[in-house]
């Protein structure tokens, strides 16, 4: 996977702003306000995601090429490195879990703007 393909992949979701809130290398993906995804534009060796906090133990313990979330929440973010042992069709998967975890967060109120947009 490659930082475009990163790119096009979180974008493409309904409700998606993206923006530079840290530094100008951390690219950070939000939904309605909330980050789901990031990572650093420059060095695109992994992306930090939203994870369920057993379900983040569990990708731990199958892949070399997850860990906890680097700078995050370690029970609550994964970092997930591109170009290892993960499969690029999971990354994509684990992008939606982040997004939908974010998704089924926010207010009611939030969620219908969501489903309006």
């Amino acid at each position: 996977m490659n930082i475009e393909e990163y790119r096009d992949y979180c974008i493409a979701k309904k409700g998606v702003t993206e923006g530079f809130p840290f530094d100008k290398s951390t690219l950070v993906f939000k939904v309605m306000g909330k980050m789901f995804a990031l990572a650093d534009v420059d060095n695109f060796d992994f992306i930090n995601l939203k994870c369920d906090p057993e379900k983040a133990i569990e990708l731990r313990e199958s892949y070399n090429g997850i860990k906890p979330g680097y700078h995050m929440s370690k029970s609550h973010w994964n970092s997930v490195y591109v170009n290892t042992d993960v499969p690029d069709q999971l990354i994509f998967q684990l992008i939606d879990n982040s997004y939908q975890l974010i998704v089924s967060s926010l207010t009611k109120k939030l969620q219908a703007e969501l489903k309006s947009l």
